[in-house]
């Protein structure tokens, strides 16, 4: 089913309960635009509302996953360059609140398919994400330091939990171009994939997530993102928790039947 995104700028499709969001500025290297990101934000949230989603997939069209913001409108030169500093920061905080933050706090498993390059805002989404799969031509650059600015879209953020701090000022400071091979190797990507089969391989491995047990993998997540900030007893309470919460779950009792009868489970999300 194919979602009317207002723009053609931004795809958007469901299918065997994946959202497929794919970012549509080939010629532009799919670079972030004044159409492109609220259409972007706005399906981040419907899909992530949506129950017939299970999974989210980011990609891009052509070559290139998302070359960040539009150099060319920085420097003062486009609309936000008449605001005031207060506005701006108002503005920009919002902004990264609603994408980033928003694909973060998804409750829901989300995949980057990488088919090119992804730098600044950008490399910042496909961090945001909680799964990342690149083709083999792939790279990546923060990129900031070659245009003067610090990063935005919570880039150190995630890219010091993704691979850690060292690896992260190092990343930062020199917006060095980083190959499919070497991102896979520090932690930037899961997995790398040849090219040909980026598509077909990112949605099945999303398809899977989507078939999965929907309310456990919520769960999960929440675990996961609370072990970067609490203490070991706190954890061992909370898992707890919400793992006799996930036993009396309807996906629960069908996954242990269909392990008796040798079957693969239909999880329902109940």
């Amino acid at each position: 089913m194919d979602i009317d995104t207002g723009t053609t700028e931004l795809l958007c499709s469901v299918r065997d309960g994946v959202a497929v969001i794919t970012l549509n500025r080939p010629e532009a290297r799919n670079a972030m635009s004044d159409k492109l990101t609220p259409a972007l934000r706005t399906q981040i949230k419907e899909r992530g509302e949506d129950p017939d989603v299970g999974a989210i997939l980011i990609t891009g069209a052509g070559t290139a996953f998302c070359s960040g913001g539009d150099v060319k409108g920085m420097g003062g030169r486009g609309p936000r360059g008449q605001m005031s500093f207060e506005e701006r920061l108002a503005d920009l905080r919002w902004r990264q609140t609603n994408l980033t933050g928003a694909l973060v706090a998804l409750r829901k498993p989300t995949v980057a398919a990488l088919p090119g390059a992804a730098a600044g805002a950008g490399l910042a989404i496909a961090l945001a994400c909680d799964i990342r799969i690149a083709a083999r031509s792939a790279f990546v650059s923060t990129g900031y330091a070659k245009i003067g600015l610090t990063g935005d879209y919570g880039i150190a953020w995630l890219l010091t939990r993704t691979v850690g701090p060292a690896r992260a000022r190092e990343l930062m400071f020199t917006a060095e171009r980083v190959d499919a091979e070497r991102g896979e190797r520090i932690g930037l990507f899961n997995r790398i994939v040849d090219d040909a089969r980026l598509q077909d391989e990112a949605f099945a491995f999303a398809k899977s997530l989507a078939d999965g047990p929907r309310l456990a993998l919520a769960s999960m997540k929440d675990n996961l993102d609370e072990a970067l900030h609490i203490d070991y007893p706190t954890a061992l309470h909370r898992e707890a928790e919400r793992l006799v919460r996930a036993s009396r779950t309807a996906d629960h009792k069908e996954a242990v039947q269909a392990f008796v009868e040798k079957r693969k489970p239909v999880f329902k999300g109940r």
